[in-house]
């Protein structure tokens, strides 16, 4: 089982999260506000049942509250038989939230590692992901969570994760530009400091060198 020593951040705002979570009578009478705020009757039958099935998507949109992303990785393998070639999972579909306005973000990533000694199964790469994603965000913050995780936790010889995706924040509100994705993207170990491994990886993913900026 792989251990880091560094505090769990993932967990404990988890934790701090349970802590704080009003009743579910509470985050439907909050919904009832907001419709009520919006200029509507959340008595009128179409709205009845409305804030139960906010608080119930709500549930599933945010749901990485409630997991350990560390937990997630423990289980790796060591009988790779050498095995020491970048494992990439690519074009992975995920769905978030912004922190800043609670609407949608909604993109692919695409995560690779280097091995040393441990690989990890590769579902425990898109639960990452979900983990990361299903909270509120922002892409850049969710990007560093992702590579940040499974440095510490595989500690392999380098992470790099690239994140494509579309804020409707600002497509269907605010500047209203359809169309219109952010690259995000971190590397670390290797990655970063050997050229040609982030140039292997960029091909990879289908992506040329010049599109990424490598970040620390």
């Amino acid at each position: 089982m792989a251990k880091s020593s560094k505090p769990r951040a993932g967990a404990a705002r988890a934790s701090k999260q349970r802590i704080q979570r009003p009743s579910r009578d509470e985050a439907e009478e909050a919904v009832r506000t907001l419709i009520r705020w919006a200029g509507d009757d959340p008595g009128r039958e179409g709205l009845r049942g409305t804030p139960d099935r906010v608080v119930r998507a709500y549930r599933e949109f945010f749901r990485g509250y409630e997991q350990d992303p560390h937990a997630l990785l423990a289980r790796t393998f060591q009988e790779t038989d050498g095995y020491d070639e970048m494992i990439v999972l690519r074009d992975m579909r995920f769905e978030s939230h912004c922190e800043h306005h609670i609407a949608p973000i909604i993109g692919r990533a695409h995560i690779a590692y280097l091995p040393h000694h441990r690989v990890v199964g590769i579902s425990k790469l898109a639960r990452l992901l979900d983990c990361y994603a299903k909270r509120l965000q922002i892409q850049e913050t969710m990007t560093a969570q992702i590579a940040n995780t499974l440095q510490e936790v595989l500690q392999p010889r380098g992470v790099a994760v690239v994140i494509d995706a579309s804020h409707q924040c600002m497509t269907t509100r605010g500047v209203h530009k359809p169309n219109t994705s952010m690259v995000t993207s971190r590397m670390l170990g290797a990655f970063r400091t050997d050229p040609s491994t982030r140039r292997e990886f960029l091909a990879i993913i289908g992506l040329p060198p010049s599109t990424v900026a490598s970040s620390s």
